[in-house]
């Protein structure tokens, strides 16, 4: 008999303790071999007065096991505590938020079958840092941090993951026509990166154009890398 991997598994808040039951079904159904360890994050632990959502223990179990399978998680609009999804990734040092996108024809009706797309989404900067002050009474101020080493971070694993996974193309999608040193800054890392894979194609568009073309003719794209915040819209 296999070794069991060991995960940690989180049921989570809303819908979570709904359907986690039914996920872990179909993984055990599929044949993975789980050893699972849970932990209870979110809403119920930042009721119990711990403010990050997260006892200790949880994050022991997270670092030895170095697999997270949980459900959605409880954040606040707009009061409240910070995203504990945010936490996790900034602690792990999780920088890459891989998102498929496949459509499943013909056993999925949809308008476009040959679907096959991944959105590589920076995951540790951006505006979901989360650095907002109170600049007077009227005015709120939220920080939009891009970094050389993040940048070229994310940007590297995206041609990385193209080139092992036999993928064709590299797109970058940013807004460096308005915000010209911060998306200026990736999209230039971007064209340096791109001249070390001379085997991959690659392109850049700004996020608005890109955004209505891939939601037009997503078999023009292949393999997107793009800043936080965008990545989360687009996926």
């Amino acid at each position: 008999m296999s070794k069991k991997t060991p995960i940690t598994v989180a049921h989570g808040d809303g819908i979570g303790p709904e359907i986690m039951p039914v996920a872990l079904r179909i993984l055990e159904a599929g044949g993975a071999q789980l050893d699972i360890e849970t932990i209870t994050i979110g809403e119920k632990v930042y009721l119990s007065g711990v403010k990050t959502g997260i006892i200790d223990s949880a994050w022991d179990s997270l670092r030895r096991t170095k697999v997270f399978y949980k459900a959605p998680i409880t954040t606040p609009i707009g009061e409240g505590y910070q995203s504990l999804n945010v936490a996790v990734r900034k602690t792990m040092g999780l920088f890459a938020n891989v998102r498929p996108c496949v459509a499943y024809h013909p056993f999925v009706a949809t308008q476009f079958p040959g679907m096959d797309v991944v959105i590589v989404r920076e995951n540790e900067e951006d505006l979901y840092a989360g650095i907002e002050y109170q600049q007077t009474v009227d005015v709120m101020q939220c920080l939009k941090l891009i970094s050389v080493q993040g940048s070229e971070r994310i940007i590297r694993y995206a041609f990385e993951f193209a080139r092992t996974q036999g993928r064709k193309k590299v797109t970058c999608l940013h807004k460096a026509n308005i915000m010209k040193m911060t998306d200026g800054l990736f999209r230039t890392i971007f064209a340096r990166v791109a001249t070390e894979y001379p085997d991959i194609v690659n392109d850049q568009m700004i996020i608005d154009i890109g955004t209505a073309r891939l939601a037009a003719s997503p078999h023009d794209f292949d393999v997107i890398v793009t800043l936080n915040l965008y990545g989360d819209i687009i996926s």
